[in-house]
């Protein structure tokens, strides 16, 4: 997968991008990340970027003469003609739609990212119009600039990458992963290797082996708890259940804490979760026992 990033501050990058699972994928080959000098792109001798916008207002506003010319230096296909399913051109900005687990697996599946970081009152609108596919904001505040929410895609994205994470079925498992769609239009179940019963209620006759009966991916709801050694620390001790060895305990466990932690932190993703009876069970309990 190639990213590309178009910024002023192709300097701020050389941290996020050094380190940890982004720095692994890309020492492997599996992303390449470049970053763009907007300024490059211009051509007076104070490598103007922005002008003050018509119509007046506080502010300046990117001009749209570098941002066009920079990426189009990138060979990415023009905008009518891109196939969005391999290459897409997003701008990082306020007005965007929210940027989500969702957002993230859509543009893991793409050969080539381009993300334009927008800067001061914002970007021409014709660069939205024009040249981006999609306008993107990683929250509902407001940033001094596109390279903080660039460098939360790169990130979150890179991780999506088959080999960027050593054991890939963890990222099915996390907060928010609802299932990931496949090229071949494979959607995982929430309770693939889980519970024998879970595959019947799907009407599975194959269980997958890569995770322990234990396990529950999320269904678009906060991660259930974690606990390592040692067992009690400072007399605060690790839930009973997950020491017994008994799986059907375990998942159930950790289903019913992360639909408490969903319900207690975000109750809105229950709306889009993958709920079953047996989940709206486990709620209605947690409900009762609150009282």
């Amino acid at each position: 997968m190639q990213i590309d990033i178009v910024t002023i501050f192709p300097d701020f990058f050389h941290g996020p991008l050094d380190y940890g699972i982004i720095r692994r994928a890309r020492d492997a080959g599996l992303v390449k990340i470049e970053t763009h000098d907007l300024r490059t792109f211009t051509r007076d001798r104070h490598r103007t970027v922005d002008d003050r916008p018509f119509g007046g207002g506080e502010g300046m506003v990117l001009k749209p003469e570098p941002i066009f010319e920079c990426v189009e230096s990138l060979e990415v296909v023009p905008g009518a003609e891109r196939d969005r399913r391999k290459q897409s051109v997003v701008l990082l900005s306020a007005q965007g739609k929210r940027f989500d687990q969702k957002v993230a697996c859509e543009l893991a599946e793409l050969e080539r990212l381009v993300l334009i970081c927008g800067r001061y009152e914002g970007v021409d609108e014709r660069v939205a119009m024009f040249l981006a596919d999609r306008e993107i904001s990683i929250g509902d505040y407001v940033l001094s600039g596109g390279e903080l929410g660039a460098a939360v895609i790169v990130d979150t994205v890179t991780r999506l990458v088959p080999g960027a994470v050593g054991n890939e079925a963890s990222t099915q498992q996390e907060s928010f992963a609802a299932g990931r769609e496949s090229g071949a239009g494979h959607r995982p179940d929430r309770n693939a290797g889980t519970l024998p019963a879970a595959g019947i209620r799907a009407g599975k006759s194959v269980r997958p082996t890569s995770v322990p009966d234990s396990t529950c991916g999320s269904g678009g709801l906060l991660d259930y708890p974690h606990y390592t050694r040692p067992a009690d620390f400072r007399s605060m001790k690790v839930p009973e259940v997950l020491l017994n060895g008994n799986h059907e305990e375990i998942r159930r466990w950790r289903r019913r804490s992360a639909l408490a932690k969903t319900l207690a932190n975000r109750p809105d993703l229950l709306d889009g979760a993958e709920l079953d009876e047996q989940d709206r069970e486990l709620i209605r309990e947690i409900e009762a026992s609150s009282y």
